[in-house]
């Protein structure tokens, strides 16, 4: 009789246990579940799915809920493989292909070469070296915006462009704007910060250059792809390199918990300072919280991945037998401009 009580009195032990765990300490990744929901008929779900199928591909790296980056396996330009078996720089290149947000770009240089990345038999220094040189993080969730076929959303290089669509005209857009520090988050929202090294602006400063003004701004957005039992799970692209995975907390009331904000004072990151260094302390700026199934239905629907022309073919240049000319080079110019960067914003982004 003593060996099924002392049995009964684990199990009792045990549960007593799982019931006075913190609830964060329940939650889970998501995206196992996620990955199979992209023709999901709810919106949210189709969004949060396909930025968690993306995140698959890139063996999962992510941010804890310190701040800390973990488990980086593959990076941006390089050929290595991700998951499905496709070379890094070419599936960043498929993220502004199929967003169709080459086009706007064509005056940076490499931006042509990456439009028929798919079809290079060997890998594109330019196609490349494009990749490294212009923050992609918008262009992928512009993509998973089409990926997803989400209506209202105007995909753009430069995310200030689709923040300040849902600031300005909140009954055209998929998203309304909402202060981060306040408001309750769910799947499919996206949490923005601001990148301006001599400026912090939070929710008030942003909205006030949101109304007056209609320039550039370097900003960075993460899409909640799950929100529950004290714990946020949200992905991005070009976050270190790669589709990243960020945990934050939350409140018992679903809001972002105790939201780490950077400031001016703040000591750089080095090994003297590591309380410095947490990629979760950040300018958090807006919420842009996407709005229910039914209103998103009345919205104008969302075109679908963009497929790229054939190349076209190139011109020999006569005086140089076997050469091709070489497409002009432009003026350097910012697609996700920071403020004082002293470069113009590029046309069309």
């Amino acid at each position: 009789m003593e060996a099924p009580m002392r049995s009964t009195r684990r199990l009792m032990l045990l549960a007593t246990l799982l019931l006075s765990a913190p609830l964060s300490a329940l939650a889970a990744d998501p995206c196992p579940w996620l990955r199979a929901q992209v023709d999901a008929p709810d919106p949210a779900t189709r969004l949060a799915a396909a930025a968690c199928e993306e995140h698959q591909l890139w063996d999962r790296p992510f941010i804890d809920n310190e701040g800390r980056y973990a488990s980086s396996t593959v990076r941006e330009a390089e050929t290595t493989l991700l998951t499905n078996g496709e070379q890094a720089w070419r599936r960043v290149a498929g993220y502004w292909r199929g967003a169709d947000q080459l086009s706007r770009l064509q005056h940076r240089p490499g931006a042509y070469d990456c439009m028929f990345a798919p079809q290079s038999a060997q890998p594109s220094s330019a196609c490349r070296s494009f990749v490294v040189d212009v923050p992609w993080s918008a262009a992928f969730i512009s993509w998973v915006a089409r990926r997803a076929t989400l209506p209202g959303f105007n995909g753009s290089p430069s995310h200030v462009d689709y923040v300040r669509d849902a600031y300005r005209n909140p009954e055209t857009s998929a998203y309304r704007v909402a202060d981060p520090r306040t408001t309750r988050t769910a799947r499919g929202d996206m949490l923005c910060y601001v990148r301006a090294a001599n400026r912090v602006f939070g929710f008030a400063g942003l909205a006030s250059l949101l109304s007056s003004e209609d320039g550039g701004l370097g900003m960075h957005c993460d899409i909640v792809v799950g929100a529950e039992r004290g714990q946020a799970y949200l992905v991005g692209g070009n976050v270190l390199d790669a589709v990243t995975m960020r945990l934050m907390p939350l409140t018992a009331g679903g809001q972002f918990a105790n939201l780490s904000q950077r400031s001016l004072d703040d000591p750089l990151c080095t090994p003297d300072t590591p309380e410095a260094c947490s990629a979760n302390r950040q300018d958090w700026a807006v919420l842009l919280q996407l709005r229910p199934a039914a209103e998103l239905a009345a919205l104008a629907p969302s075109p679908g991945l963009y497929v790229a022309p054939p190349p076209m073919p190139v011109t020999p240049d006569p005086s140089q037998p076997g050469q091709v000319t070489p497409r002009p080079q432009t003026a350097p110019c910012c697609v996700e401009c920071s403020v004082g960067d002293g470069l113009p914003r590029c046309p069309g982004s």
